[in-house]
């Protein structure tokens, strides 16, 4: 076996490593509902231990505010998909690490969990850099519509990966 995971995958992650090797930068990824993809992407890499410092997988809320010191009024008010939850668990990852920037997705990947509101599909996306500034919020929402759970998380983990560029 060359590769556990799709090419295009291994080959965006290869960039993160490279770019944030060059970029003298550590990173972290908070994940929920890629439940890792994107750090294992990340360690498909040789070398990647030059830039990744940690990977947390945070599925249940319980997990998001344990492991990431996210509010639970936070959970409670917004919903585990949300930009405060994302936001909250990559300023989580950031201050549990020694990482520059850290990154975090959050999200609906179906079949079920979807509501009118937030349908299946729904990701966000936030990234939280050291020393920025805490007031300025850096997240997005992406609808992922039509797609099966696989397509969903695999596209939720290229995002994440971007926004790991310098």
């Amino acid at each position: 076996m060359e590769r556990l995971l799709p090419l295009e995958l291994v080959e965006r992650a290869a960039e993160v490593v490279d770019a944030n090797r060059k970029a003298g930068r550590r990173i972290a990824v908070a994940e929920s509902c890629t439940g890792g993809l994107v750090c294992a992407a990340i360690t498909e890499i040789p070398g990647s231990s030059d830039v990744l410092e940690a990977g947390f997988v945070t599925y249940s809320n319980a997990a998001k505010i344990a492991e990431l010191n996210l509010n639970p009024d936070v959970v409670e008010t917004f919903g585990a998909v949300s930009v405060a939850t994302a936001w909250g668990m990559a300023r989580g990852a950031l201050e549990a690490t020694e990482a520059d920037v850290a990154v975090a997705i959050t999200g609906i990947a179906g079949p079920g969990g979807g509501t009118p509101s937030k349908p299946v599909g729904t990701v966000v996306f936030a990234r939280a850099e050291k020393n920025g500034d805490p007031s300025k919020i850096v997240a997005d929402q992406k609808l992922f519509e039509n797609k099966g759970r696989a397509e969903i998380r695999f596209q939720a983990a290229l995002c994440a990966l971007d926004l790991l560029l310098p």
